[in-house]
């Protein structure tokens, strides 16, 4: 009998493996996107403050220094600082981290700038910045180490301004630990990295689950 006369019911071995194949693919995506729900939920429960506050290492911010804090434009500084600062967290006062050099190892101190600001937040003004402190950068171009070609930023012009400082990090208040949802996520990862799905979830959807400091930025061609 020719396959091509089987009844149309009938399916042939190749596209029974296909469409097992196809259903697979959709229970991954739904369990994706299940986990997406549950990570939200997480990232969505309330902080708490806690009946005894601890330290828990330093910390190291920029702050006006004493001499800026007395003239007349201290408060627009001080705004302007609130929307570039940069915190830099460390169990040591000191800020070091071993480096080896020459097959010796030693300590360098951990180097902290101001933020700068790339052009696509600047074109689209994302920190809402106002004409006045828009006029306190400088346009820098650079080559992208990773990309290998020249790109653009905006560094803040006076940085003299601002002066390093380490403090304790104090801290007050926790998430909020709900343990069934905790529970959750755990099965949904627990049944994806024993069976090895990581690696078959479509990429749109592994890009989606990733937190946000970890997803591929699609750099802006200007």
């Amino acid at each position: 009998m020719d396959i091509h006369e089987w009844p149309r019911c009938i399916k042939s071995a190749r596209r029974k493996k296909r469409l097992v194949k196809l259903d697979l693919d959709k229970q991954l995506i739904r369990l994706s996107k299940m986990r997406e729900h549950l990570w939200q939920q997480q990232r969505d429960l309330p902080m708490v403050p806690l009946a005894h506050p601890y330290q828990r290492g330093w910390k190291r911010l920029f702050v006006l220094r004493d001499d800026i804090r007395r003239v007349p434009k201290a408060d627009f500084f001080e705004a302007l600082l609130q929307k570039i600062n940069t915190i830099h967290y460390h169990h040591d006062r000191a800020f070091k981290f071993k480096k080896r050099r020459k097959a010796k190892y030693g300590y360098k101190v951990k180097k902290q700038e101001l933020r700068e600001i790339d052009a696509y937040d600047w074109d689209n003004n994302r920190l809402k910045l106002s004409e006045e402190e828009r006029a306190c950068f400088t346009r820098v171009e650079y080559l992208h180490a990773t990309y290998r070609r020249m790109e653009i930023k905006y560094a803040i012009t006076d940085p003299w301004r601002f002066m390093l400082k380490v403090m304790p990090h104090i801290v007050t208040q926790v998430k909020l630990h709900d343990e069934v949802l905790q529970q959750e996520i755990d099965e949904v990862d627990s049944y994806i990295d024993h069976h090895f799905y990581e690696p078959r979830i479509p990429p749109n959807q592994r890009e989606a689950t990733l937190p946000l400091e970890k997803r591929v930025r699609t750099p802006q061609i200007h």
